[in-house]
């Protein structure tokens, strides 16, 4: 009786079954929604004003898809970076809860910088309100040369 109760379409460009069997399709399919698809949920954040982007013309369309979509792929590679490191490091950063986590969304990364300021003191720059949490992110991304200024 289940059988005869819904179908799920796979197509691949592998035409040979034995490389790439339905199940390893199905589950390839299925996790895009923890990167690309989970990616583009922020088009419908109203603070990001989707509606109130006018582009007439076709090839406007197409050019902006493309920018959000390389836009897109830094972000994901970025975040899988820091996690790889995290791990490989056996490091964390706090999470919305202040609870140590190795699996940090990017832009929560981005979050924990929001009150990290560059300042310039007697004709020097300093960075504030720099936490060790911080520094974590800062090396693992290689970033040092633009936070932690000696």
């Amino acid at each position: 009786m289940r059988r005869g109760l819904g179908r799920f379409l796979l197509a691949t460009n592998v035409l040979e079954r034995e490389a790439l069997p339905a199940g390893e399709v199905l589950g390839r399919y299925k996790d895009q929604t923890r990167t690309v698809e989970r990616g583009f949920r922020f088009l419908k954040d109203p603070l990001f004003f989707t509606g109130s982007t006018f582009l007439k013309r076709p090839e406007r369309v197409m050019a902006l898809g493309m920018v959000m979509a390389l836009a897109l792929l830094v972000y994901a590679l970025g975040e899988w970076e820091l996690r790889r490191k995290l791990l490989e490091n056996q490091a964390s950063l706090p999470d919305q809860k202040g609870r140590p986590t190795q699996r940090p969304t990017l832009r929560w990364v981005f979050q924990l910088f929001m009150w990290v300021r560059l300042v310039e003191l007697e004709g020097r720059p300093r960075v504030l309100n720099l936490a060790p949490h911080h520094e974590t992110a800062v090396r693992l991304l290689g970033a040092q040369q633009y936070y932690l200024l000696e």
